[in-house]
């Protein structure tokens, strides 16, 4: 096996491989290759989106798009104007592999298995004559005048050029740093909230469609649907905090309180409210007419929670009663003693500082001909296709800016 290469891409993922195919393409007599540590590749492809792998997002709008990105919004607004969703469903269909949009917005293979994507890229990589090369761990990274020395757990190598795609892998930037660039430490993003509390203990799998959320004492809110699970909350609502409070959580240590607004209506209105159904379900107990579009079992732990017990008619609630389940229903206090990973999908904020990046090229700032793409560099994104997205536009810059002779 000959190991000087024209360019070597470490890191068999979803970067990985579309970068290394898109260079192969693009000059078919350049020698590439891609360096997996793993026995096999694209293991995040694999089980994302529940094995039917969340290609991107039916988001075309590049100012928009970048409002899914808690690190990296103002950076990828230029990369997104050359290099997006369309670009990503086009790319795919010419090679065979239709996608479609779900209500949700999420974009996933026409065949509902991840298994199309992975194939595509493998096939790709072997009619472009990637060499793919898999239990080749890399250990050390030199720069020399004019290239690249690669030292992995089976015997080195030399290339030109050089991206790095290994996603969040504390080795790889220890690597990183050593060649000189800054890594802004890594904390869990995209995570569910562990929740102990009698409101929601006995309902998991009940969804609120449209809650607020916010993390009591800082400016942190997002709202959307919200899911109780076994361990406490979890759905988009809680994901989208989780992602855009990722560091300010973390140095809370996970234990802090949000505040529900299960209705998104203010305390005032919601009380109004509640004395018209007082007035015109007078005769109902509270606990059986649920209101406000709520799931019933949800409804039922907040009525029990204002002091108003399972028998109490509407017409003999008071005024006290009246005002805690305003209370419940617009500002609920939850107490948070911790995380948990959402599903496999582990997501970190952190890697290799913005500031050491050419967002134009993705070439490293602090060494030429050293690329990077994918999630080794500091960019995150909430959960609905939008990590892929990142991966496929910045390995595709990376492999269009790389020149050889």
């Amino acid at each position: 096996m000959n190991t000087e290469k024209d360019i070597i891409i470490i890191g068999g993922g979803a970067a990985g491989f579309f970068a290394a195919i898109n260079i192969a393409e693009r000059y078919p007599k350049a020698s590439v290759a891609i360096l997996e540590r793993g026995k096999e590749g694209l293991q995040k492809v694999k089980i994302s989106g529940g094995g039917r792998c969340n290609v991107t997002h039916a988001e075309f709008i590049p100012s928009e798009l970048v409002q899914n990105y808690p690190r990296g919004e103002k950076e990828l607004l230029g990369p997104f104007h050359t290099f997006m969703t369309g670009d990503t469903i086009a790319w795919f269909e010419e090679r065979g592999v239709a996608l479609k949009i779900e209500e949700d917005g999420r974009m996933f293979p026409m065949s509902n298995s991840s298994q199309t994507i992975i194939d595509c890229f493998l096939e790709e990589a072997e009619k472009h004559k990637v060499e793919v090369l898999y239990n080749h761990a890399v250990k050390t990274v030199k720069a020399l005048e004019h290239g690249f020395t690669i030292t992995t757990s089976q015997g080195d190598f030399y290339a030109k050029k050089l991206i790095f795609a290994t996603g969040s892998n504390p080795k790889i930037w220890d690597i990183l740093q050593d060649l000189g660039h800054r890594i802004v430490p890594p904390v869990p993003s995209l995570f569910t909230f562990d929740i102990k509390d009698d409101r929601i203990k006995g309902i998991p799998g009940v969804v609120a469609k449209h809650v607020d959320v916010k993390v009591v004492g800082t400016d942190l809110e997002s709202n959307g649907p919200l899911l109780i699970t076994h361990v406490g909350m979890s759905a988009p609502a809680i994901l989208k905090l989780s992602a855009f409070g990722a560091v300010a959580l973390a140095k809370l240590n996970y234990n802090f309180e949000i505040e529900i607004n299960f209705i998104q209506q203010d305390f005032a209105t919601c009380v109004e409210e509640l004395r018209n159904f007082k007035q015109e379900f007078a005769k109902k107990t509270v606990f059986n007419s649920a209101q406000f579009d709520l799931p019933k079992r949800l409804w039922k732990t907040l009525v029990l929670a204002s002091k108003i017990n399972d028998q109490e008619r509407w017409a003999d609630i008071n005024k006290r009663q009246l005002d805690n389940l305003a209370a419940q229903l617009t500002k609920a206090l939850f107490k948070v003693t911790g995380k948990s990973t959402f599903k496999e999908e582990f997501v970190t904020a952190g890697g290799v500082d913005l500031k050491d990046i050419n967002f134009k090229t993705f070439e490293s700032k602090r060494l030429p001909n050293l690329y990077l793409a994918g999630e080794v560099i500091n960019v995150d994104a909430v959960t609905g296709g939008f990590n892929f997205q990142n991966a496929w536009t910045s390995a595709y810059m990376a492999s269009a800016s790389i020149t050889l002779p």
